[in-house]
């Protein structure tokens, strides 16, 4: 944790394997260590040179590349929706097609212009890595966290807005696109998961039929609306069982399953490993950083 609640801080002391992941709406920059997403059939890196923005909470799978003289540091920046869309009306669109083409231009092989998708990675330039700096730097104090924090993580961001993964967070705002309304489906279930949801009300609060939000749907982040229910209910509870040591039964009951056995056998098909199992795993395998040590590290 960290003195800002929308700033947490990562470390794997070691690799681990390809797993499910589901994070919220964030920008996640390496320290060291590397990491490697995979979705829809591509292949990601997110490591001190490239961050990672996901402008929807869509389900990929990750894996570490970690050792103790070498650990994984990450930090993870939740992206405020509403600062994100002050800063769009003030960010003319231009700006950010502008971005994307200067990034390509100076570097074709490795900065090309995002597509507008849910997840990315992106070289880091040096106007966001010194933000960053300038934020961890600020977190090893209290006071300074209070009063600078809440400026440097706008600028943060500001820099991403108008950089090449800017279309995609302005998209995901947007409610006239099928990608902001997928974005506010999945905004409605993160917000409700442990209670009865179904497609039909999904696609009505998207303003869709249920055809074409099921499409929009599978298109926006790789899987089905039901199965992206189940998800999202497996991921709460495996971190409410590692972060806050709920045993399986409290933890499936908290996120809105009635029967623990059909609990127990859906993580285990979809982690490939026992709700008790996989706890122990990953608490073994991954730590909170303090964020003094964080600052002395970058």
């Amino acid at each position: 944790m960290s003195a800002l609640d929308a700033v947490k801080f990562l470390r794997a002391n070691g690799p681990l394997p390809r797993t499910p992941v589901l994070y919220d709406p964030c920008i996640i920059v390496l320290c060291s260590g590397r990491k490697r997403g995979f979705f829809a059939g591509r292949e990601f890196v997110y490591d001190a040179q490239h961050f990672l923005v996901l402008s929807l909470p869509i389900p990929f799978e990750s894996q570490t590349e970690a050792s103790p003289d070498e650990p994984m540091l990450a930090i993870s920046i939740r992206v405020d929706l509403g600062v994100l869309a002050e800063l769009a009306l003030s960010v003319p669109p231009s700006s950010i097609a502008s971005a994307s083409a200067s990034a390509s231009a100076s570097d074709p092989e490795d900065a090309r212009p995002a597509e507008v998708s849910g997840i990315q990675s992106t070289p880091l330039d040096d106007r966001l890595g010194d933000a960053v700096v300038r934020l961890l730097e600020a977190l090893t104090s209290d006071m300074e966290a209070a009063v600078l924090g809440p400026a440097i993580l706008r600028e943060i961001y500001f820099r991403v807005l108008c950089g090449p993964q800017g279309a995609a967070l302005r998209a995901s705002l947007a409610y006239q696109s099928n990608f902001g309304r997928i974005g506010k489906a999945l905004r409605m279930i993160h917000a409700g998961y442990e209670q009865p949801l179904s497609v039909d009300m999904l696609a009505s609060a998207a303003a869709m039929s249920v055809a074409a939000f099921h499409a929009a749907f599978k298109a926006v982040t790789g899987t089905s609306p039901l199965q992206y229910i189940k998800a999202t209910r497996l991921h709460k509870a495996r971190m409410l069982m590692i972060q806050q040591g709920m045993n399986a039964s409290v933890a499936a009951s908290r996120v809105g399953y009635e029967s623990p056995s059909q609990f127990s056998r859906e993580f285990k098909r979809f982690f490939g490993r026992s709700p008790i199992d996989e706890a122990r795993v990953m608490k073994e395998a991954m730590a909170l950083r303090t964020r003094v040590d964080w600052a002395r590290a970058a």
